[in-house]
């Protein structure tokens, strides 16, 4: 018998069920499942940096962004809110694909 203790996708028991085996669940509190999304984010994130190839990459990046979506209904937005947000960050501030690398910054000094 394997332990996990974690928090898992939705359908997960159903499949666990389908291939013959049993599990044991419970439902969390919204205090624990608040942690535990956010442990589950940390877990996903991990998985995604140690992806080897592009493929595994983008089914990481699929967890995470599943993710972001559930973490955003928890914080009263939806996906398209979030979408929404992100968007104006991006016309105000820009995105991250020209790739720049911010090396220093220099403060005025005033009066020289």
């Amino acid at each position: 018998m394997a332990t996990y203790n974690k928090l898992v996708r939705d359908r997960i028991p159903a499949i666990i069920a389908e291939g013959g085996s049993t599990c044991s669940t419970r439902v969390l509190e919204e205090t624990e499942y608040r942690a535990q999304l956010r442990t589950k984010l940390y877990e996903e994130l991990d998985e995604y940096m140690r992806a080897g190839d592009d493929s595994s990459a983008v089914e990481e990046l699929a967890d995470i962004l599943e993710l972001l979506h559930t973490l955003a209904g928890v914080h009263g937005s939806s996906p398209e809110q979030l979408e929404a947000v992100r968007r104006d960050k991006a016309e105000k501030r820009g995105g991250f694909r020209e790739r720049v690398y911010l090396m220093e910054v220099t403060e005025n000094q005033p009066g020289k």
